[in-house]
């Protein structure tokens, strides 16, 4: 007879207790603090959970500025702000006493031609940016938005530093950056993009457009020229042509993108950044959780904790169990079958199985994960689309009751 511990899964029977509560206050007043990544699967809140614990951190005295890469632009709406970009903006009536907020919004191409030019001269940034290849790459490519994502969160790290040290009180001198990561199917595609980037333009194939400039023209042109005729009937010759014309003057500046991709993979991997995972109180999102919590602590990243969002609130009277509630409606219905009460009981019911089956969820999550801090926010009755209701989620997130 086997003696082997079965393996626990993510939603295996719960063995332990459960999982420490997660101080988002502490994590948010520790001045060593000074990035928040929110990071987990799509449609699980991150975008609102980014904005409300960025609003508390600056009504608690950080100078914060928020970063999304939400296409819906809901940011911007729940702030109060016509429209975000890629410059951060205030966001008036947010802040208090030496605290301030400022958002911005992802703009892919832009942070893209900035990396750009600020890696080549100006005629040779001028050559790339116009270059037909060039634009398709950095409006759509795939992995795109991801890896600006963290040449964006780099640009403003780097920003921050040299203005806290020549101005400290001036505008833009941030001391926490909230990320808000992209929605992606992929679990931390945007730690990734960075080297799938790299590798596509270092690839056999990218090099082998470079083979004309680079290497013994009488030993490669013969072979060369079967390829290219070749990818021409493919491709077309103008977009062959496109993409050699990119390619060799993107080569100069090549070295310069990785670098700072790995300046910035190393940035996250310090001391003084933290991450979130966000998950919904269901199944799939929980695994999706687990697959979050075991990737960053395989690449050394310091996970701060789960935010389990939009739990269902437990009911008035939630002294009276499920099977109590279903017993007693089913007295008043046998007395009277039109009874309100009735059904009010078997709402009850239904909603206290519903509270009961997300916390056994949560339970063998933790019994999977020990030692991961989680805070659980109960879902509210309507949309948030303000500050108000910004602040009524970052006051969940702390655990206030009164919230």
């Amino acid at each position: 007879m086997s003696t082997a511990k079965p393996r626990v899964g993510p939603l295996a029977t719960p063995r332990s207790t459960p999982a420490p509560r997660l101080d988002v206050d502490a994590l948010i007043d520790d001045p060593a603090t000074g990035i928040i990544v929110c990071c987990g699967s799509g449609g699980v809140g991150k975008t609102t959970t980014s904005a409300a614990l960025a609003l508390r951190a600056a009504e608690r005295g950080r100078k914060v500025v928020v970063l999304t890469i939400d296409p819906a632009r809901r940011l911007a709406q729940s702030m109060g702000i016509g429209q975000l970009d890629n410059v951060p903006r205030p966001v008036p009536g947010a802040g208090g006493g030496r605290g301030s907020l400022h958002a911005m919004m992802l703009d892919m191409k832009r942070t893209f031609d900035e990396v750009v030019e600020s890696q080549a001269s100006p005629e040779k940034a001028k050559q790339i940016l116009e270059n037909p290849f060039y634009i398709a790459l950095s409006s759509s490519f795939a992995g795109t938005q991801e890896y600006m994502a963290m040449e964006k969160l780099g640009q403003l790290h780097r920003d921050a530093v040299e203005r806290a040290r020549h101005d400290p009180e001036g505008e833009g001198a941030f001391d926490l950056i909230v990320v808000d990561t992209p929605p992606s199917r992929s679990a931390l595609d945007f730690l990734d993009a960075p080297e799938r980037l790299s590798s596509f333009l270092d690839g056999r194939f990218i090099r082998l457009l470079l083979t004309p400039a680079r290497g013994p023209a009488k030993l490669m042109s013969a072979g060369f020229s079967v390829i290219t005729n070749t990818l021409s009937k493919v491709l077309g010759g103008q977009f062959l042509r496109d993409m050699q014309t990119f390619v060799a003057a993107l080569d100069t500046v090549f070295g310069g993108f990785r670098q700072r991709a790995q300046q910035t993979y190393a940035l996250l991997q310090a001391r003084g950044t933290a991450f979130l995972v966000v998950a919904a109180p269901e199944p799939d999102a929980l695994r999706e959780a687990a697959y979050f919590v075991e990737r960053l602590s395989g690449d050394q990243m310091p996970l701060a904790g789960l935010i389990v969002n939009r739990a269902s609130p437990s009911p008035q009277g939630s002294g009276l169990s499920a099977e109590g509630a279903l017993a007693a409606a089913e007295r008043l219905r046998r007395d009277d079958p039109e009874s309100v009460t009735a059904g009010l009981l078997r709402l009850h019911a239904d909603r206290a199985r519903l509270v009961a089956r997300e916390a056994q969820l949560r339970d063998r999550f933790a019994a999977a994960h020990p030692g991961v801090a989680t805070a659980v926010v109960p879902a509210l009755a309507g949309d948030v689309h303000d500050l108000d209701g910004l602040r009524r989620i970052g006051a969940l997130l702390a655990g206030e009751a009164s919230a």
